[in-house]
């Protein structure tokens, strides 16, 4: 707050403001200097001046004028002359406004600090250290060079167990001690059943099933929980649940936000990167340097390459970076490079270095210069698509490659070994019930058997250039096409179906077959490799009509034929068929165009009028066909020959029994455990960072584009101690600061990067960290709750002593093993009310606090309980919408059901302005922008949303039917409904209530209500 002074009866004042500062840290020490003789500067008046003076008066903020900063501007004075007079305090206008209670305005000098001031001012004022670093002490008011978290990490040693208490680990201990000294003691022991659920849900994100259950409770060796937890840590699911709180906190999403929010087709490798790092225990700092240059460390590894997906998980402003203003474009440059500095620094450090870009940082000890440097050293980091594998890769990965794709494939034969049967059964049963069928009928047929005319109606063909039917096909060179006559009806709904060789996947926007205007000015076409090099395309006038089906890149040339059907039905979806089987993924246009009588007509080779630039395509025709109405996924099938040989997986799984399920089930999940390793070292596309030659950074005062300053090199932050900072030449190449940032972050004596990492494990695990603001460990952030064990923890996962065996240095799964070892965390949930009078809030944990399911957990729950959870892991994600595109992407969402919509929430396609619905209202949060940790909501919504959500509805029915397939008796079925939802048997009283309620309502309303019980959303 500035306050301005203008009068006193005795004199004038100069404009003198200061901040009301309280040092508490160094009131001791000041207290002790008072009384001695001549003050020494730097040791007492010096933090003085840094805690009570510099925040006003300082180079930056100069309040009044006046900079104490430096002995020449205390010298100088403010803006209406001098404040100090040497030897002579009364004369000082800073000592009179001090000893008046004036300055600072809101909360005056202490007696002692008073003291401290008259004395220094009595002995000459005399400067020491010049300037005076305002970052170098800590006070009520922010952090400075001592604040607790940039100190190096000390290895504490457990508090002394009670004879009592001999076997307790080191984590007890620590624990321990704090209930004690604050007069409270810890909770007893969960149940077995509790215990296994806790666990189960905590490390893979998904009940324990029933069978899993009862063999921990029927285990009574010592060793029966540690052998548990091993399981778990090695279990494929595990890399899915904590890949997930990756994702959260480094703000993962499948679009690029802002106006366009077009989709990221290849963002998911990133995700997949992430499972498998979690999966394989890599170690943490390891972990950290991949993302940060992976493709610079080891450009020939492709999931080095895929790691760098962090530093471009975020929006990105397309409209921005192509504006005509080069000064808009610099503006969004460094909003771009704020974000990647943001996220790196809040990520592995825990420090909000992104709020000093247009100024020092208010509350810690961070210069802008600083904030720049970072800027400098990741200034070469540009967005975009890339290949993830190089030549040198390709060659080096080959060996992998064929013995993952050997792997994959004897994994595949078991699984069509296993459907056989049933597909046989259902190709045998559709045989014997067909009716006669019909192929659906054209209104224009195309055979090119010699000519270009119609075979079926009037819309016969005229050739422009050198289009030519030779050989039975309609031979297409690129610079010619074939238009028909005008069609003699009105078309809306449609489906255009072609067959054609193309002579070259590299060629770019060529369309096979076309309905257009005559004029030219609206179409719909197949048009390929437009958009998405290789791959085929619904083109339309302006795009408007257009998306990407995402499917897979087209293998096959002339001569060889593929048939390519779009459908365009009435509700404005769109999809493409690829030889009978569906093309990628539908997506919802923006509206149906119509063609009306005598207006429109049909186009070989061309895209649409003007003829000319890459609208010409270059290959042969077949065959070809319009239907002036919306064909079936079947009917398309049938025309391409296919249908009898077709059964859906969701057909096979139909058929199968609960057992036989499981049984394909455990071979999927072993199948794409492998296609995703496959993926992760073959070639492909991937969103990933883009190495460029780094832009010159300059310091911009006030962040502003406009008033650069000076140069600045690669550096990092000069706070953290007992870690040197460093300072690149101009000229490094991006590599080469990359690589520097990444060792710097991943330094054992980096004071932040271990700290940060261990009290995100406890976060999650206990549901608020040790520090309860996982990406600020600065001022602003939390204080520790038990600051040696945070540390204990931090060096143990830098330098293992604890438990059994060699663990390896930054292993994850070491520290999480020792966390859900421990008796803390094995304590039970129940409330008890003497010791919430002391600790409402638990935060010296004398019980382990129920937490409720994460969004995802609670769909994989549902999925899982009900039987219908799809194992299958990695490769593009599950789309839970349409989406069309007008000037922009939209979507629109939907409740998909078929199997390959029902795999973990993980595999959803995160779009940022595709919302869920029934996800976002059980506070999944916003793709757009990190969440270190998740907001716990309690509205009618969620309570609404599990009545009446038709996903709700539709596991409740499957919920109850697997229960009924597996017989028994009412009583039975409703026994294992809460095994299955609860991990426990039912008390005799709940098992006659549920009778009563599932005998009067049914049994899928009795699985809805048990869906709604806090007993179900909450984990103990």
């Amino acid at each position: 707050m500035l306050v301005t002074v203008c009068h006193s009866p005795s004199r004038q004042f100069p404009h003198l403001t200061v901040v009301a500062l309280f040092v508490a840290l160094c009131l001791t020490p000041l207290l002790a200097v008072a009384a001695e003789g001549p003050q020494d500067f730097d040791r007492s008046v010096a933090p003085l001046l840094a805690a009570r003076c510099l925040g006003c008066h300082n180079p930056q903020d100069r309040q009044g004028g006046l900079d104490l900063t430096t002995a020449a501007g205390a010298t100088k004075g403010g803006e209406t002359g001098e404040v100090l007079v040497a030897g002579k305090p009364d004369e000082s206008l800073l000592w009179e406004r001090v000893s008046l209670d004036e300055m600072p305005p809101k909360k005056p000098l202490t007696a002692a600090e008073k003291a401290v001031l008259k004395k220094w001012l009595e002995g000459g004022a005399k400067w020491g250290t010049d300037p005076v670093d305002r970052f170098k002490y800590s006070s009520d008011a922010r952090a400075g060079y001592d604040w607790w978290a940039l100190q190096p990490v000390r290895r504490a040693e457990p508090p002394v167990a009670a004879e009592a208490e001999r076997n307790q680990q080191a984590i007890d201990r620590f624990i321990a001690a704090t209930l004690k000294a604050n007069g409270l003691s810890p909770s007893a022991p969960a149940t077995r059943e509790a215990l296994i659920r806790r666990v189960t849900f905590d490390l893979l994100g998904l009940p324990p099933t029933p069978a899993e259950v009862a063999a921990f409770i029927g285990d009574n060796a010592p060793d029966a929980y540690e052998r548990l937890v091993d399981r778990l840590l090695a279990s494929p699911h595990y890399g899915e649940r904590w890949g997930r709180h990756w994702l959260d906190i480094v703000r993962f999403g499948e679009s690029q936000g802002f106006e366009r929010d077009k989709l990221r087709p290849n963002a998911w490798p990133y995700r997949d990167w992430v499972i498998s790092a979690f999966n394989e225990d890599l170690p943490y700092d390891e972990f950290v340097r991949l993302q940060l240059a992976g493709d610079v460390l080891a450009p020939n590894d492709p999931r080095a390459v895929t790691a760098t997906g962090f530093l471009v998980c975020a929006a990105w402003d397309e409209v921005g970076h192509t504006q005509q203003s080069l000064a808009m474009r610099a503006v969004v440059r460094q909003d771009e490079l704020e974000d990647i500095v943001g996220v790196t620094s809040q990520t592995f450090l825990g420090l909000t270095v992104n709020c000093a870009r247009c100024h020092d940082h208010k509350f810690d000890p961070i210069r802008q210069s600083e904030y720049y440097k970072l800027c400098a050293s990741l200034a070469g980091v540009r967005h975009g698509e890339r290949e993830r594998l190089s030549d040198l890769g390709r060659a080096q990965m080959s060996r992998k490659v064929e013995t993952l794709q050997a792997r994959v494939t004897e994994l595949q034969q078991k699984v069509d070994e296993l459907d056989e049967p049933h597909r046989a059964l259902k190709l045998s049963l559709r045989a014997a019930v067909k009716a006669e069928r019909k192929l659906p009928q054209p209104v224009a047929r195309w055979e090119f058997a010699g000519d270009l005319r119609d075979s079926q109606g009037t819309l016969h063909g005229e050739a422009t250039g050198n289009a030519r039917v030779e050989g039975g096909r309609l031979v297409l060179d690129g610079a010619s096409y074939v238009a028909t006559a005008p069609l003699p009806f009105d078309l809306q709904a449609k489906t255009l179906e072609v067959w054609v060789a193309v002579d070259s996947l590299t060629q770019r926007g060529g369309g096979a077959i076309s309905v257009e205007a005559l004029d030219g000015s609206v179409f719909d076409a197949v048009v390929f490799g437009e958009q998405e090099p290789a791959r085929w395309m619904a083109g339309s006038n302006g795009f408007v009509r257009t998306s990407s089906f995402q499917g897979p890149t087209e293998t096959q040339t002339a001569p060889e034929l593929v048939q390519m059907v779009l459908v365009y039905r009435e509700d404005r979806s769109i999809v493409a068929y690829r030889n009978g089987r569906q093309y990628g993924q539908p997506y919802m246009a923006s509206g149906l165009q119509p063609f009306a009588n005598g207006q429109a007509h049909v186009l070989f080779g061309l895209r649409h009028k003007p003829a000319g630039g890459n609208h010409y395509l270059t290959g042969s025709i077949d065959r070809a066909a319009l239907y002036d109405r919306a064909l079936t996924a079947e009917e398309v099938t049938s025309l391409s020959g296919e249908p009898v040989n077709t059964v859906s997986e969701d057909e096979i799984l139909a058929d199968l029994t609960q057992s036989e399920r499981e049984q394909r089930n455990a071979l999927l999940l072993e199948l794409s455990a492998a296609s995703m390793q496959l993926r992760a070292v073959s070639a492909g596309g991937v969103y990933a960072a883009n190495s460029k030659a780094p832009e010159v950074t300059k310091l911009l005062d006030r962040g502003d584009t406009r008033l650069p300053k000076e140069v600045m090199p690669a550096g990092a932050l000069s706070a953290l101690q007992g870690l040197e900072n460093y300072d690149l030449p101009e000229d490094a190449s991006d590599a080469t600061r990359r690589v520097t940032l990444a060792q710097w972050v991943s330094n054992p004596a980096n004071p932040l990067t271990a700290r940060v990492m261990v009290n995100r494990l406890w976060h999650y695990h206990f549901g608020v960290g040790l520090v309860d603001s996982p990406n600020d460990f600065g001022f602003n952030g939390g204080r520790p709750s038990h600051p040696q064990l945070l540390d204990w923890l931090a060096s143990e996962l830098m330098h293992p002593q604890a438990g059994a065996g060699e663990p390896r240095a930054w292993s994850l799964k070491h520290l999480q093993k020792l966390i859900v070892m421990s008796q803390t965390y094995r304590q039970a949930s129940h409330l008890r009310p003497d010791a919430a009078k002391v600790d409402a809030g638990n935060r010296w944990l004398w019980r382990k606090a129920p937490q409720r399911l994460e969004a995802e957990e609670l769909r994989d729950a549902m999925l899982a309980a009900s039987g219908e959870l799809n194992p299958t892991m990695g490769g593009p994600g599950f789309q839970d919408f349409r989406t069309f595109n007008f000037n922009a992407q939209f979507y629109e969402m939907l409740d998909p059901v078929t199997f390959n919509c029902q795999r973990r929430t993980i595999y959803r396609t995160w779009v940022r302005s595709g919302r869920s619905e029934f996800l976002d209202v059980f506070d999944c949060p916003d793709p757009s922008t990190t969440a270190p940790k998740r907001a716990v909501t309690t509205t009618p919504l969620q309570a609404l949303s599990l009545l009446n959500s038709s996903f709700v509805l539709r596991m409740s029915d499957r919920l109850a039917t697997r229960v009924t397939k597996q017989g028994g008796q009412a009583g039975e079925q409703i026994a294992q409904v809460y095994r299955l939802l609860f991990s426990r048997e039912p008390h005799a009283d709940e098992l006659k209530r549920a009778g009563d309620f599932a005998e009067k309502h049914g049994l899928p309303a009795l699985c809805r209500v048990l869906f709604n019980s806090n007993e179900f959303l909450y984990v103990d």
